[in-house]
């Protein structure tokens, strides 16, 4: 996997696009080992790059463009708005970079098929980060399920009302992308937990005029090949009055339910508290896992391919919102 074996000695250099939360903690983490240095950023505004940069001892770049070109990059980390993934992806691919990538790898499926392509053919990584798959919710999750039996019905909810709804990225229709492309680990927690897809059905509202909105709210019922049902529920902004944070499975011989930062398991004669682990700390275990497998060759906890699949999962729902109809896979 084009690892940096032959030469030990040498740091991963890293070129970060973006200054949000996400390039925050990775330039954190990416300083504080000792076998990576944080060489160039760029960002949305110069004033925030160079603010960004000075903190990390990188240089301040004005364009991606420019920093996927250096020849003094190994590996670019792309942690900007989600519109520009897949351009950005591509270009450093083929200018022979290593690739992370926060979730989505692209908005368009097809574009996505031919990044993954593009990394192998050039032996280069192409991580997509999934920090779900590492929370404490998730390992409680898998941990528990045997204990529930033939699991039936999955159902999980993300609702955030947020009054008045701000005039960012994330709330920008083309600049975030469909709403379930965009969130795309409520769909790869399913996957990852119960396999493939036999079917989506879905709808999408958004309030508001113009590429701005108010509030979206987008629910889709996927039906699993081995026979689970789950629904999923991903909303936010104005018209939304109740925060939700769910996720629940039932099956035969009972119930996982974790509501907020909380977990029980359901069974016929006891109901037993489940210790859910932090949330925290999670983009540092991710980027310290890349490291590990460029330098080590260690496997990565999530594969391209797996992301693509539930990207192509979530372009189901996008096309099933569109035409009212219930897509096969």
């Amino acid at each position: 996997m084009g690892n940096f074996g032959d030469y030990q000695q040498r740091l991963v250099r890293v070129g970060i696009v973006g200054t949000g939360y996400a390039a925050k903690l990775r330039a954190q983490t990416f300083q504080q080992d000792e076998r990576s240095q944080v060489v160039a950023i760029v960002g949305h505004t110069l004033e925030k790059t160079q603010e960004f940069a000075q903190t990390y001892q990188a240089e301040a770049l004005i364009s991606w463009q420019e920093l996927v070109s250096r020849s003094d990059i190994d590996l670019v980390v792309i942690s900007n708005i989600n519109k520009e993934h897949g351009a950005i992806a591509k270009a450093a691919l083929q200018n022979t970079k290593h690739v992370v990538v926060e979730y989505p790898l692209a908005l368009n499926i097809n574009e996505a098929e031919d990044l993954v392509t593009l990394a192998q053919n050039q032996n280069k990584m192409l991580h997509i980060e999934h920090i779900e798959l590492l929370g404490g919710l998730h390992q409680a999750l898998k941990q528990n399920l045997p204990a529930v039996g033939n699991v039936f019905y999955a159902r999980y909810a993300t609702v955030t009302p947020q009054r008045p709804a701000p005039q960012k990225w994330t709330y920008h229709k083309d600049l975030f992308g469909f709403p379930l492309i965009a969130a795309l680990s409520r769909l790869h927690r399913l996957t990852d937990l119960f396999g493939k897809v036999a079917t989506v059905s879905c709808q999408n509202r958004y309030w508001g005029e113009g590429n701005f909105y108010q509030a979206c709210l987008c629910t889709a019922q996927l039906k699993f090949t081995s026979g689970v049902i789950a629904d999923v529920t991903y909303g936010k902004g104005e018209t939304l009055w109740q925060g939700e944070r769910k996720f629940e499975v039932h099956g035969e011989k009972g119930g996982l339910i974790f509501d907020g930062d909380t977990g029980k398991l359901f069974q016929t004669e006891q109901t037993t508290p489940i210790e859910v682990g932090s949330r925290r700390g999670l983009f540092a275990k991710d980027t310290e896992m890349v490291l590990n497998h460029l330098l080590t060759g260690t496997d990565m906890y999530v594969t391209p391919t797996a992301s693509l699949y539930t990207l192509k999962v979530a372009d189901a729902a996008r096309r099933s919102a569109q035409t009212g109809e219930t897509v096969l896979l």
